[in-house]
């Protein structure tokens, strides 16, 4: 990855008062590079019981990138081991499984406190030419038509601790516009489809590594809500326990992540307190750009034990 100009990563996190959130993301993206293949990141707290899986999985791309600067991202495989501290600095070390004459394999191990929380495997190949084809773009309402995603409840209210309740009502670093959005305290049953508008809230620099970073950031707002949408509930109800099991995506043409993109979503199943979640990005002239799938857990609390 090319050195980003960013503001300099900082030995604790920014106060969200401080600057814009999106700002504030970008330096937590230039991560410290304490030895060869060994890098720390801050964390940020949201409002969620643990660390935001989308924190982790760019982040933990940025760290595989760092040791891989003449080649681009094309995939990267990630398995959520445990809840990150959103207080905590996690590290992040990075194993050079092989450098191919096209493509090259690395391997990141994020951790806290000496214990796994994720690790991600991607994937870099060299600019290559070849046959191509895509699904064309659904047919959806543009987003200036639709209102702006509001963060004002937290989720799960009585599960996050106090002290957190003021970060979700701030800024984020992606603006989200919904086409069917669900209520949150008063969810209808809908299809497993649904349909998000969204970009970074602010000019991004024009580097395609980072590009690719707020990317794999962002796509975890939203999917894995949408194998809740057939069941009438959501992670905001005290007896809904969801977390990302594991997280994929395949990166295919360039984009501009503060442009908006079209996340089209669908749940093809879900059982055993896990439902699956696919994700097809398309830029806003119909090209589609990324691809994702996510597994997640999706356990309802029995009363009474």
């Amino acid at each position: 990855m090319q050195k980003q100009e960013v503001p300099t990563l900082k030995t604790v996190p920014i106060p969200l008062a401080s600057s814009t959130a999106l700002t504030q993301l970008l330096g937590l993206f230039a991560l410290d590079n304490v030895k060869p293949d060994h890098y720390v990141g801050q964390s940020l707290d949201l409002g969620f019981r643990n660390l935001f899986g989308g924190h982790i999985l760019g982040q933990a791309l940025v760290a595989a990138g760092n040791t891989c600067e003449q080649r681009h991202a094309h995939s990267l495989h990630a398995y959520f081991i445990r809840g990150g501290d959103p207080r905590a600095p996690i590290d992040y070390t990075v194993d050079r499984i092989r450098d191919g004459s096209s493509f090259s394999v690395r391997r990141v191990t994020a951790s806290q406190g000496g214990k796994a929380i994720l690790i991600l495997s991607s994937s870099f190949q060299v600019d290559e030419a070849g046959l191509e084809h895509h699904v064309a773009m659904p047919q959806v309402p543009p987003p200036e038509s639709l209102p702006a995603f509001i963060n004002t409840a937290r989720p799960v209210p009585e599960l996050i601790p106090e002290a957190s309740a003021s970060l979700t009502s701030r800024d984020l670093a992606i603006e989200i516009r919904s086409v069917d959005p669900v209520n949150p305290l008063q969810p209808e049953v809908k299809d497993p489809v649904q349909y998000i508008w969204f970009r970074a809230a602010g000019p991004v620099p024009n580097d395609k590594a980072l590009q690719k970073c707020l990317l794999a950031y962002a796509s975890d707002f939203s999917l894995l809500s949408t194998c809740l949408r057939p069941h009438g509930v959501t992670y905001y109800q005290p007896d809904m326990v969801t977390a990302s099991l594991d997280h994929a995506m395949w990166f295919y043409r360039d984009f501009a992540v503060d442009d908006w993109l079209l996340y089209a979503c669908s749940s093809p199943i879900s059982g055993h307190s896990r439902g699956l979640n696919h994700g097809n990005i398309f830029s806003r002239d119909g090209k589609l750009v990324a691809c994702v799938a996510q597994e997640g857990l999706i356990r309802q609390l029995r009363s009474g034990g």
